[in-house]
């Protein structure tokens, strides 16, 4: 079986910056083995396999997948099967696309500049639940750090999720973020939990290499196969929601900085609107396409 594929960044306009995507066409003669199979062989955080909708009235059926497992919604696969679709011979009028996930359905606006695809903004979609909160001291383990590095004067260390739950993590300092280390072991200690498997760290204070920024992240999810992920749309948007939703801000929008202590500078927005889905906007740059032999 031969199929065609396209990788991009995604949350960057820099090519070689951003989080890698790929994205496989036309799967629906794929099992959900050979799908794993062939997202272990890209080894990227995440892989979009492209399949035909349940409803016609949507787009596409969108399955993702780590190196090691299938996921129910994921922001930079969305964001970038978007902007794959979007950028394909013939599509130079579609303006949104419906993607039918194990989360529920996401909706992808596209944004142009002289045809071309500038920007993706998809909804997120499930609303922000808020899970069960950790102990700041066991959270700092599995990150290396120690327990006053860990920021509660907002929120403890909390599960959040608006598709996708993660350990959403306040980090006290700049330094503190740059020099967190993931530790399987400890991680091995509180998650999984509520579905959650991966944390989230984030912190207000800001360097100047983070740009003008909100905050700046990382993402460490070891039980994935991913030592860190360097931009994280889903999580991005939880946490985002969660901070919303702490400062009763009716409408927000946050610009995040990730991967930027691995060399793979990110940009993601995120729109907050009263009870409204969470919104999730970036740009993209193609880097490859070919032809998969399954």
């Amino acid at each position: 079986m031969l199929l065609s594929y396209q990788t991009v960044d995604v949350f960057t306009r820099t090519r070689f910056g951003g989080n890698p995507l790929a994205v496989v066409l036309d799967a629906d003669g794929l099992t959900t083995e050979q799908m794993q199979a062939v997202a272990r062989e890209f080894n990227y955080s995440e892989t979009s396999f492209v399949l035909r909708s349940v409803d016609p009235r949507h787009t596409a059926q969108i399955r993702i997948f780590t190196p090691t497992t299938e996921v129910p919604f994921a922001g930079h696969p969305n964001v970038g099967t978007a902007f794959v679709l979007a950028s394909l011979e013939g599509a130079s009028g579609a303006e949104e696309f419906v993607f039918e996930e194990k989360a529920g359905l996401v909706r992808a606006r596209i944004l142009r500049d002289a045809g071309r695809v500038g920007e993706v903004r998809l909804t997120a979609p499930q609303a922000l639940r808020v899970g069960r909160t950790f102990d700041p001291a066991a959270v700092a383990a599995c990150l290396s750090l120690a327990p006053g590095d860990i920021a509660t004067g907002v929120h403890q260390p909390s599960i959040a999720s608006v598709g996708l739950p993660f350990l959403v993590v306040e980090i006290a300092s700049r330094d503190a973020l740059a020099r967190a280390v993931a530790q399987p072991a400890a991680f091995s200690d509180i998650l999984p939990s509520d579905g959650a498997d991966a944390i989230y760290l984030y912190c207000r204070a800001t360097a100047e290499r983070d740009g003008a920024v909100d905050f700046t992240a990382r993402m460490f999810a070891p039980f994935d196969g991913l030592p860190e992920d360097p931009a994280t749309g889903s999580a991005t948007a939880a946490t985002c929601a969660l901070l919303a939703s702490m400062e009763k801000t009716a409408i927000r929008r946050f610009e995040v900085a990730q991967g930027i202590d691995m060399g793979r500078p990110s940009l993601i927005s995120i729109d907050v609107a009263g009870t409204d889905p969470v919104e999730i906007g970036g740009s993209c740059v193609p880097v490859m396409s070919g032809t998969l032999v399954v």
